[in-house]
């Protein structure tokens, strides 16, 4: 019995045949009884890392952050009914962020849906709005043609696209039945890459138009580390014509970029703004944190708007002209010319602005009382070296963006649809994909809706949280007039008592909390050394005073 390591059902042997050739070998698998043949399938097979967390929502951001630092697909594997709706969070966060995922989801047999049968929901394109492939099977060796091509595509899609796609599996009774050797032995089709190449004529009139442009503005997304080659970062921050802006996820570091984006160009007037408006956007990167910067680039609208991405190009800032469809190293290869760059001062004036703002910060920060702001500050500022942050949505990401980070960070955060649904599970994950050790800088709420998330058997001992409990949504007390609606605290704010203490316990993660700037600076000391177990800090800080700070701060650096 025990070398019988396939399921004897013909659908579940194609897709785990097919997850192997392609590579897919990492499954998150929820427990249940519709989805045991492909339980069965994967676990018995010694080629597969198998991961069992019950909770799907949260397995499905755990199967994320993996996919994340992979960056390949990873399986999800759970029974019939609402299971795979619970995937759905994550489903779209990987949609919009890029990452692939490969859910596959255990079903009844068509003639069973919709009579009132237990656990059977319609299950086929339930993801449509926000999949790049679902492919719905059938059961019988009948269809084995027709399962082998739609698994193919949809595996291929996932490779291709960097996104998540749905393959649906109906089986019927029995379901723990199993072989030795398997019934079916699918062909794997080949993976087709390609992108686009400039034409010599496109090339030569980009170049051109770029090289007449005095103003020129480069603004990063969302990226992982070490996607685009330095020296490319190094040839356009050395132009003078050329302003690069990126942000805390873009993980790029040069002394001639600016990181902080809002820190530059909040407070600024109309006629600052309108000597900032570029004539060349340049883009490229996943999703931007900066609202700011949102609001100016559509106000004030660039001549031009190049976004570089082989995927695809999204208009954010209503002026898209071009969209380049090959990876930003292919592109600067071809397109970036060794020599003296445009003659312009755009670059050195707006430096110029950024260091006052940088002079005007420090200053600030000298006479700080406990806040968010203050523990934001000296967190960023105790993190080791080569460790990997993970930041929740959604004050979390938000307070990053007014600090220069540790360029030896990586640096993430589920910004595709920048939920607080899944920061935690996702963090985890990663933690363990990519054996960095890792922090999680979390609030209260994002902390708290997804405490789930540390019913986990694979959380790193060299994991650590931090959560900054300020008792409710502080972010909604920064937001204009948000405090003069009525029942602002119950609705909004959400006002609460509770700590991560008894979660901590048990879960068996060490806590340690914090009330004021002394005793985090006392617990800081020790926190991030190796020990035995996960560990948690919980920085409480007073709501009345935080977004009062933060007013201060933006008054303050103008």
């Amino acid at each position: 019995m025990l070398g019988m390591k396939y399921s004897s059902k013909t659908l579940s042997q194609t897709v785990v045949q097919l997850c192997l050739a392609k590579g897919i070998d990492r499954i998150v698998i929820s427990p249940g009884s519709r989805n045991a043949p492909l339980t069965i399938g994967f676990t018995a097979h010694g080629s597969f890392h198998c991961y069992s967390v019950v909770d799907e929502r949260c397995a499905a951001f755990f199967a994320l952050g993996m996919a994340q630092q992979y960056q390949k697909p990873v399986a999800l594997v759970c029974t019939s009914g609402s299971a795979l709706l619970n995937y759905y969070p994550a489903i779209a966060e990987a949609y919009y962020s890029d990452i692939p995922l490969v859910v596959l989801s255990a079903d009844r047999p068509s003639d069973l849906i919709d009579i009132g049968d237990g656990q059977t929901i319609r299950q086929e394109n339930v993801y449509a709005n926000h999949i790049e492939y679902s492919a719905n099977c059938k059961e019988g060796i009948s269809f084995q043609e027709f399962n082998e091509a739609e698994i193919n595509r949809a595996l291929n899609i996932a490779l291709q696209k960097k996104g998540p796609v749905h393959i649906n599996l109906p089986f019927s009774e029995p379901l723990y039945e199993r072989q030795e050797i398997p019934s079916v032995t699918p062909r794997s089709t080949p993976l087709k890459v390609s992108f686009e190449n400039l034409t010599e004529q496109t090339l030569h009139s980009l170049q051109k138009t770029w090289k007449q442009s005095a103003k020129k503005m480069i603004l990063v997304g969302t990226l992982p580390p070490n996607s685009v080659a330095q020296k490319w970062i190094d040839l356009v921050a050395e132009d003078p014509s050329v302003l690069v802006l990126t942000e805390t996820t873009s993980n790029l570091h040069h002394l001639k970029i600016i990181p902080a984006i809002d820190t530059l160009i909040s407070t600024l007037s109309e006629e600052a703004f309108a000597q900032l408006k570029p004539n060349i956007l340049l883009t490229f990167g996943g999703m931007v944190v900066s609202k700011r910067i949102k609001a100016f680039l559509r106000k004030y609208p660039p001549e031009a708007h190049w976004h570089i991405d082989p995927k695809k190009a999204l208009n954010t800032y209503f002026s898209l002209t071009e969209h380049i469809a090959m990876p930003p190293n292919s592109f600067f290869e071809a397109f970036l010319q060794k020599g003296e760059g445009t003659e312009s001062d755009y670059q050195e004036q707006w430096l110029g602005k950024w260091s006052y703002r940088r002079l005007q910060q420090a200053q600030f920060e000298k006479s700080l009382p406990h806040s968010d702001f203050k523990v934001y500050h000296s967190l960023f500022d105790s993190i080791p070296n080569q460790w990997m942050l993970q930041l929740a949505n959604s004050t979390a990401i938000r307070y990053s963006q007014l600090f220069e980070m540790n360029p030896s960070l990586a640096i993430f955060c589920n910004r595709g649809t920048s939920g607080i649904d899944g920061s935690t599970s996702t963090a985890i994950g990663a933690a363990l994909a990519s054996n960095k050790p890792t922090l999680l800088v979390t609030g209260d709420l994002s902390f708290f809706y997804d405490s789930n998330a540390l019913w986990n058997q694979y959380i790193p001992k060299n994991f650590r949280i931090v959560v900054v409990n300020n008792s409710g949504g502080g972010i909604f007390r920064i937001l204009p007039k948000a405090q003069e609606v009525a029942h602002f605290t119950q609705y909004f704010e959400t006002k609460h008592s509770l700590t991560a203490k008894h979660l901590c316990k048990t879960y068996h993660i060490d806590y340690s909390a914090a009330k004021n700037e002394e005793e985090l600076r006392e617990v800081l000391t020790d926190f991030f050394k190796e020990g035995d177990a996960p560990r948690l800090l919980e920085v409480f800080t007073p709501s009345e005073v935080n977004d009062l700070v933060l007013k201060k701060y933006f008054k303050a650096i103008s």
